[in-house]
């Protein structure tokens, strides 16, 4: 059993529909696109906690040595 699903099982259930629709038809939306799972696992990550406003090497906020990548 995952997180979400042990958390909100509406949420879960939503995103799982959303996946199997996704995998099962085709959508001609240009504005929709399909990213890898590895963008998927990366904003699932710690990263999506980290506030990192400006530029990197002169951000407003510290702690972004690792999102400066």
């Amino acid at each position: 059993m995952s997180y979400i699903e042990k958390q909100d099982k509406v949420i879960f259930e939503a995103i799982e529909q959303e996946f199997n629709r996704q995998n099962n038809n085709i959508e001609l939306i240009a504005s929709e696109n399909f990213v890898s799972e590895a963008v998927m696992e990366a904003q699932g990550s710690v990263l999506t906690n980290k506030y990192a406003e400006g530029y990197p090497g002169r951000r407003y906020y510290g702690g972004c040595e690792f999102v400066d990548v």
